[in-house]
């Protein structure tokens, strides 16, 4: 399966390659390099000078042809809407000649994507031969540093489809992206590495401008410019035009570093030259690396201290000539593992939809949203906007749905809940949502977030489970158990349980940015998990006293929330809108903002309403082997109304006072409905008629979690066809910003459609397919120590360890697969098991690695 786009499905195409919390560039669904988020902040809709690759084929030193290998710029071509546009630039003077666009050209362009490679053609009757193109940068499962290198590769293969030899020029330029008087470009060859530096000599180390780029090739047989030719009006690209265009090599250009460039910053062309016989084919390598090792605090700055720390890829590597370097040295193993996991993953039998929803959005972890702070620890903003991180802090309540690293980099995924407990904790156990940098300046002191607060429980005995780590849940119980019993403390602000019953009510804080007042399954059932997590890491550690408080109280809040919360057909907010003592047992600015005084009304309120996130918890509780936190049956019927009230198949008829993620006959899950014959609020649930795709994502999984395959796909399918290419960028889903973090939902597809079960402190993973596709079964699954495959065959299973280990004790299957078992072999032997209920038991276990398969033999 491949995503295939052409013509105007590639108009929004930014396909991000780069490193985890190392920066990216866009390869542009036209090959253009755009989107240079390389300095540690956004930087959509830009540029960097004239950067581009180019290609000449010339034969018995004659030019046959020259062009940029791009193919036709998408319109509009009125201008760009450019900040501070110099003069005769701009909107209404054209697309910038940046671009490339008015320079020779392909005609046919296809761009694949099957993150995290993409591949281009390109093709063009006048010239002599085939061009692809695949780029991508490492993406390898538990290999965090090795996935977070600060370069984008590129694999070029030339193809000479003429009856001649041909001599093929592939040409890489890049524009110096520092604002600088003192120019540095020099070039040198360290084991057949051939690179170009663009740094400056102007900023000290510890400046946030201080940094290089470097182009690279290991070509044998290179010519370079450090320098394209200085001059006014259009100099530079005329100069460049006309050297290259010209047979053979290009002729080295050098300025001193005091001679200032007169109109734009300058640019740098490294080329490798290869011939070609008749119908050869041969490829070559480029990388652009970076390195701008300086963090700065630009979006909210320590008014008490510093603001600037080192990134962590600057620990690793000294300047961006250190990374290609490395980049070319490992660039077989680096692509050998990374096609290896994306082998894995499409190999997936799910449908197609689900492969594309779950890989695209991997892409945040590559994008501006993430960056990896001195120690390799994992920080994230929930989205950016087009120069500047938006929503700070990993906010804990949209992270709650990113449910991609905990699986594929388990060891970043728990830097977080570290930094959370550490640093986000106050003496009561209440937790700000927001972590602020750099770290250790004082706490956001806004009030406690409910899912967010109790997520953290949640994730905190997931990403146990997933590691196996007892040592490390021991380091953080205490943090944990105290942010549990902030619930009923007295110096709770929000007054969430302090008559400890199990139920929220009292002022609750949620993801969507507001409060709801009254008991409600959605923040309620966040409670209700958080409890029942604690009670079992409890008992693990020795805490009976804390378990059974814990367990105690799950119980007796679940009996009311099932009971009081369900009106037949899906969970509700219990609250009357015209009591104002709710709010005014809080304060006046509470008063404030929710009191409608017109209407007699609290604003903002779920109320009667058939809201998205009614049984998240239990979607969560599947995810981690929690077990049932609401009614099975009630949360079946929960599911099939919210797919009933909630799911639109064209928008066109909708009143959407909110943001526009989807329109006209567009079809999406919408936040909130109001079905008829029950009350609206006047002025109900903030976002309520979005479409976002993180909520979206997770509708659709715990439908397919619990049987309504259908539903769920109609759901998943909705959200990728408004992600076409023409519209919107398929590696790009928004919400509140770009690169979205809770759109990493979509991994969870993955989790529901095998069955996959894990827990890692008993050495147990498992597998219950919800669909076969023509009696065969494959999916890939990751967990902190190693990560592969499993397929189902009628004859046989099969688990492929592909990286890592796996520590094997337990093995769960459906009672239909268990009682069919003929043998169970692995290197050659038949393994010693005992079945007990839905388990393989394997005496003392096995530790599984890459050499061989674990088979398990079916009797016909």
């Amino acid at each position: 399966m491949k995503n295939v786009y052409k013509g105007a499905k590639t108009r929004e195409i930014s396909f991000p390659i780069g490193g985890i919390g190392s920066g990216c560039i866009g390869l542009s669904g036209n090959g253009r390099l755009v989107d240079w988020e390389i300095f540690n902040r956004p930087n959509k809709k830009s540029f960097n000078g004239f950067s581009h690759f180019a290609i000449k084929a010339e034969s018995q030193g004659k030019i046959l042809d020259a062009r940029v290998i791009n193919g036709d710029l998408q319109a509009s071509y009125v201008g760009e809407h450019v900040r501070n546009a110099p003069l005769h630039s701009g909107y209404g003077f054209g697309p910038e000649s940046q671009t490339m666009a008015g320079m020779p050209h392909f005609e046919e362009v296809e761009f694949r994507g099957e993150f995290p490679f993409a591949e281009m053609s390109f093709a063009e009757s006048k010239f002599p031969g085939r061009i692809e193109l695949v780029a991508f940068n490492p993406f390898i499962p538990l290999q965090e540093d090795d996935s977070s290198i600060p370069a984008a590769f590129f694999e070029w293969e030339l193809e000479n489809t003429e009856d001649v030899p041909l001599m093929y020029t592939l040409c890489l330029s890049a524009g110096n992206p520092i604002p600088t008087e003192k120019v540095v470009h020099q070039y040198s060859e360290s084991d057949g590495v051939h690179s170009i530096l663009l740094g400056s000599n102007q900023f000290n180390s510890e400046d946030p401008y201080f940094g290089d780029i470097t182009i690279a090739t290991d070509a044998a047989d290179i010519s370079y410019q450090e320098f394209w030719y200085r001059g006014g009006w259009c100099d530079n690209l005329e100069m460049f035009w006309h050297d290259f265009t010209q047979p053979g090599h290009l002729n080295n250009r050098q300025y001193r570093e005091d001679e200032p460039p007169v109109r734009r910053r300058d640019t740098a062309s490294l080329a490798a030259h290869t011939e070609l016989m008749p119908g050869e084919k041969k490829k070559i390598r480029f990388t652009i690396s970076w390195s701008f090792p300086n963090v700065n605090n630009y979006w909210n700055p320590n008014p008490d201290g510093p603001n600037v720390w080192r990134n962590y890829y600057a620990t690793l590597f000294e300047d961006s000539r250190a990374s290609a370097k490395y980049a070319f040295k490992h660039w077989k193993r680096l692509v050998g593992e990374t096609l290896k996991f994306k082998e894995a993953l499409f190999s997936s039998t799910v449908p197609d939809v689900v492969k594309d929803a779950v890989s695209a959005n991997l892409s945040v972890l590559k994008s501006a949203t993430s960056l990896r702070l001195t120690d390799g620890s994992f920080y994230g903003f929930e989205g950016v906007i087009e120069d500047t991180g938006c929503c700070e802090g990993s906010c804990t309540h949209v992270w709650n749905y990113a449910y991609a690293m905990p699986f594929l980099f388990p060891r970043l995924e728990r830097s977080m809940r570290d930094l959370d407990f550490t640093y986000n904790k106050r003496d009561d156990g209440r937790m700000s949502f927001r972590l602020m940098l750099p770290l250790g300046r004082e706490r956001m002191d806004f009030r406690a977030c409910a899912d967010g607060q109790f997520g953290g429980v949640m994730k905190a005995y997931r990403d146990w489970k997933i590691s196996g780590d007892t040592a490390w849940l021991r380091s953080v119980w205490p943090a944990i158990k105290q942010s549990i019993e902030y619930a009923w403390s007295d110096t709770n602000e929000d007054k969430w349980d302090t008559e400890k019953r199990g139920v929220l009510v009292g002022r609750q804080h949620h993801t969507l940015d507001m409060e709801l007042y009254g008991p409600n399954s959605w923040l309620s059932g966040f409670y209700l998990a958080a409890l029942k997590a604690g009670a079992e890491m409890a008992e693990f550690l020795g805490d009976q006293k804390t378990s059974e408080e814990f367990s105690n109280l799950f119980q007796t809040g679940k009996q009311w929330v099932d009971e009081h919360l369900f009106n037949g057909q899906y969970y509700v907010q219990q609250v009357d809108l015209s009591d104002k003592s709710l709010l005014d047992q809080f304060d006046e600015e509470t008063v404030r903002h929710y009191w409608n005084v017109e209407l007699g009304e609290i604003k903002y309120q779920v109320a009667e309403g058939c809201v998205i996130d009614q049984v998240i918890a239990q979607w969560h509780a599947n995810l981690s082997g929690l077990g049932e936190i609401f009614d099975k049956g009630q949360t079946r019927t929960a599911l099939q109304s919210l797919y009933q009230y909630n799911f639109k198949t064209s928008m066109r008829h909708e009143a959407n006072t909110w943001r526009l993620y989807s329109l006209g006959d567009e079809g999406g899950l919408v936040i909130c409905t109001w079905p008829e014959g029950v009350s609206k609020p006047a002025i109900p649930l903030t976002y309520n008629t979005e479409t976002m795709t993180g909520f979206e994502y997770q509708a659709a999984s715990h439908m397919i979690q619990e049987g309504f395959i259908d539903e769920g796909m109609s759901i998943v399918q909705a959200i990728r066809d408004r992600y076409d290419g023409e519209k919107r960028n398929p590696w790009n889903e928004i919400e509140c910003g770009s690169n979205y973090a809770r759109s990493m939902a979509s991994y969870s597809l993955l989790q529901a459609f095998s069955g996959f079960e894990y827990n890692m402190v008993t050495g147990m993973i498992g597998f219950n397919p919800v669909q076969y596709k023509e009696g065969i079964f494959r999916t890939f699954w990751s967990l902190d120590a190693g990560w592969g495959t499993f397929e189902k065959r009628e004859e046989q299973l099969r688990l492929q360890i592909l990286g890592g280990q796996l520590h094997l004790k337990v093995f769960k299957l459906p009672v239909e697969q268990l009682i069919a078992i003929e043998q169970i072999q692995w290197n050659g032997d038949n393994l010693a098991y005992t079945i007990e209920g839905n388990d393989i038991h394997f005496a003392g276990g096995y530790t599984l690695d890459t050499t061989h398969p674990l088979v398990i033999k079916l009797r016909s």
